[in-house]
């Protein structure tokens, strides 16, 4: 029973630590305090330890010599590298996505672009939620367990690099318009059109990220 409860503990503590990680609140290179954590929620230093080694396998975190856990962080070369990974596959998925979908993963890509706008449209800060919302669901269409894996990982520590940057909302609702583009072109079952936009808008997403950490030449919309 202790071994079920403690491993119970450890995946609600990886949603946690997940959740804190997208978001920024704890931000890139940030240390894991262990012990801070294991006080917080009142937990052994166990089911703790477990947790860090799923996100470290995740690629969330990563461990450093005499450090222990740190959240993984990247310089725009290993940003660039990132983006070369995720566009390669996730441009093969929209494509998949367009010839596999159903009326359901249809359903379900219309519905994230929904949300997306909503929250825009209310003032309330884009979350990085939206944006995973969106890309699970073209995932999901696209029926590719390997790519989906690969990709999920990739996007994740995308968006904890990113977590520290501010986005312009100008930049977010084009990004929002490559999300209703992409979605039709799937519904419709334009595979190259799809593929074509998944570039397009991951082009965006680089240049942007790109240019706030190296402050170089302004993002193209």
């Amino acid at each position: 029973m202790p071994d079920t409860l403690e491993r119970g503990l450890a995946v609600q503590l990886v949603e946690t630590l997940r959740e804190r990680l997208l978001s920024g609140q704890i931000t890139s290179g940030a240390r894991i305090n262990e012990v801070e954590i294991a006080r917080e929620f009142s937990i052994s230093r166990g089911p703790l330890r477990e947790a860090i080694r799923q996100l470290v396998s995740e690629g969330l975190l990563v461990h450093r010599p005499n450090k222990g856990a740190v959240v993984f962080e990247a310089q725009p070369d290993e940003v660039e590298a990132l983006f070369e990974l995720r566009s390669a596959l996730e441009t093969a998925a929209a494509r998949l996505a367009a010839a596999r979908r159903d009326r359901k993963d249809i359903a379900a890509l219309r519905r994230a672009c929904e949300r997306s706008r909503k929250v825009l449209a209310a003032g309330r800060e884009f979350a990085h939620r939206m944006d995973l919302d969106f890309h699970r669901a073209l995932l999901d269409a696209a029926r590719s367990p390997r790519i989906t894996e690969q990709v999920w990982r990739v996007h994740q520590q995308i968006i904890v690099v990113r977590s520290r940057q501010d986005v312009a909302a100008s930049h977010t609702d084009a990004s929002l318009t490559d999300h209703d583009q992409i979605a039709e072109a799937i519904a419709e079952g334009q595979a190259d059109r799809a593929a074509e936009l998944m570039e397009l808008h991951l082009e965006r997403v680089r240049l942007q990220m790109i240019t706030s950490m190296t402050g170089n030449d302004a993002p193209r919309d």
